[in-house]
């Protein structure tokens, strides 16, 4: 059983994670002075994993409709 390539579901949860990722990396950098616990900035580093895991899904959903 294979899907079509249009109902891949990995097209608008890639773009959503993306965004939102780009988002709260970008909140995390421009409030970097902000009350931290221990120290770390997690709006910065969350919002790059959540980046990466929706350009991941990006790229595999754009891998799938090549072939």
């Amino acid at each position: 059983m294979s899907a079509s390539p249009e109902l891949d579901i990995r097209w608008p949860i890639g773009l959503l994670f993306a965004a939102i990722g780009a988002l709260v990396s970008g909140y995390g950098l421009f409030h970097a002075g902000d009350a931290q616990p221990l120290g770390v900035n997690l709006n910065l580093w969350w919002g790059l994993v959540m980046l990466l895991f929706g350009l991941g899904l990006l790229w595999g959903a754009r891998r799938a409709s090549k072939s």
